[in-house]
């Protein structure tokens, strides 16, 4: 009997992808629009929402985690040192979910979060489409080792959100 391989999902985007993406324009704004509003709902919803869903929780955790690595890549810095309090504020969003409680940011959670993604859609409309492809890519290789428990010193688990 043969074992199988787990399941891998399919990346978002491809080889294929990053080479056809502008290596010099931003994305197209009718994409970088499409991102930013699912990930500005998913912090409202977050905020004050009456039943925040793992999805709000799963699109705002992708503008943190695209942040942390364009910050890793050294395509930009974090200047004001808000990246891990809002890594912390998700992680404890998600623990209150996994406790029976509603996914809710805390205030200084709320002003981390809020402050990454005001700098992602800054990063969004200044990097070139293609940098922003291959973030996406690398980011999506990083978030299949953690499940595979490849973790970073910093990195947090929140099991099934």
């Amino acid at each position: 009997m043969t074992r199988r391989k787990p399941h891998r999902p399919a990346a978002h985007y491809s080889v294929l992808s990053v080479l056809l993406a502008s290596p010099t324009a931003p994305m197209p704004e009718s994409r970088r629009l499409h991102q930013l509003t699912a990930m500005y709902e998913g912090l409202a919803a977050l905020e004050q929402g009456q039943q925040p869903t793992t999805g709000d929780w799963r699109v705002c955790s992708d503008a943190v985690n695209l942040m942390e690595t364009l910050i890793l890549q050294g395509q930009v810095t974090d200047a004001d040192g808000l990246l891990m309090d809002a890594i912390t504020a998700l992680a404890k969003a998600g623990r209150r979910n996994l406790a029976g409680g509603q996914i809710r940011l805390d205030g200084p959670g709320i002003a981390a979060v809020r402050a990454i993604l005001a700098d992602y859609s800054t990063v969004l409309a200044s990097l070139p489409e293609r940098s922003m492809v291959q973030c996406h890519r690398d980011t999506e290789r990083r978030l299949r080792e953690i499940m595979a428990g490849k973790r970073l010193p910093h990195d947090v688990e929140v099991v099934s959100i």
